[in-house]
């Protein structure tokens, strides 16, 4: 499928154009209630069916098909992106009004990055079609990972390598902003006539470093379903888009999603293995059969609705992460409750919750 420049230079625009809609919308610090990431959740989640809609109707259904199974993988591998985002803002005590504006750089430097690694993936695919069996192994490696690490603890973050190293090239002004303050929020600051930045700044950074982690698992995964570059982006794009928004809907659920590493690692899985078939059916042999993309597709769906169940009924009436017994609601600059668990813990080691 050959994707018009002007479709490419639309569709760049529209995300642009949803990106600063994001951007204004966080611009004046304040905790997003559950009204709020509710509504975005659901405009975001909206305005990703009506993409997937719109190709079923202007391009045909195999290429809506690959773009609704890889939106599925993505939003999927970035809610398991959360809990390790829920991590990094407790560890590095991040208050709640300023919660949105590190998550949405952190949106932000992904989008960036999965376009880099977008373009590097199709290039590498287009000139080395064993390339296919490299990403596979990769996956099916991840895969394992993910169920080794099950019950390890997360990481301590504040030894991130991001970390160490902002702190030595530039200058980190330790002063705490109270809400209101001329200062607060700010990324960077001068004191004395000495620049430099903030702990947020460091929050940030932290967040940038796990992303290129993500990156790293996401786009072989999403090659897997599709090797369309333009579906593979978009895919991507429309997933993280509305994950500042999710992240606030569901972090008092993060703690009872016991399964969703399970399931992931059987995705990933599934699609590594995906992927070497494709490789020995298109380069060795055409009588090895494919996975056909409408199954791809009833896989990761029905894989994500039993995980899904079976973690919501092993864990029923637990009290959601962050809840109070007397129902008190924590105070603006009380940071997020740590959550144990993620994918990664921004050093490549990985990592999951109990």
């Amino acid at each position: 499928m050959t994707v018009p420049f002007w479709v490419w230079a639309a569709t760049v625009g529209g995300i642009a154009v949803l990106i600063a809609v994001d951007v204004w919308h966080a611009r004046s610090p304040h905790e997003v209630s559950f009204r709020e990431a509710t509504l975005w959740s659901v405009i975001y989640v909206v305005v990703a069916l009506a993409f997937g809609v719109g190709l079923w109707i202007f391009m045909g259904s195999q290429p809506a098909t690959e773009y609704f199974a890889g939106w599925l993988v993505e939003k999927s591998l970035s809610v398991d992106n959360l809990f390790i985002f829920a991590v990094i803002l407790g560890q590095f005590a991040v208050p709640k009004r300023h919660q949105q504006k590190v998550l949405l750089w952190g949106v932000i430097g992904a989008l960036v990055m999965r376009a880099v690694f977008i373009l590097i993936g199709a290039a590498v695919i287009s000139a080395f079609a064993f390339v296919f069996v490299i990403f596979g192994l990769f996956l099916l490696y991840t895969a394992y990972g993910l169920l080794r690490s099950h019950n390890s603890p997360p990481k301590d973050m504040s030894d991130n390598v991001a970390v160490r190293l902002t702190r030595r090239l530039v200058t980190v002004h330790e002063e705490d902003n109270a809400a209101g303050d001329a200062h607060d929020g700010q990324l960077t600051r001068r004191i004395d006539g000495r620049f430099g930045v903030t702990p947020l700044f460091i929050a940030v950074t932290v967040i940038l470093s796990v992303d290129l982690v993500f990156a790293l698992d996401s786009i072989p995964a999403i090659f897997g379903i599709t090797q369309n570059a333009y579906l593979v982006f978009t895919a991507n794009a429309f997933a993280l888009l509305g994950l500042r928004a999710l992240y606030f809907l569901l972090v008092g659920l993060l703690d009872r999603l016991v399964h969703l590493s399970y399931g992931l690692a059987f995705i990933l899985a599934f699609i590594g293995v995906k992927l070497i078939l494709l490789y020995l059916h298109e380069d060795v042999s055409p009588s090895i059969p494919e996975v056909p993309t409408w199954l791809s597709l009833s896989v990761i769906v029905a894989t994500l609705a039993v995980v899904t169940a079976t973690s919501l009924i092993t864990t029923r009436g637990r009290m959601p992460a962050g809840a109070e017994g007397d129902g008190a609601t924590p105070s603006d600059d009380a940071a997020a409750s740590p959550v144990s668990g993620s994918e990664h813990d921004g050093t490549g080691s990985p990592t999951h919750r109990p």
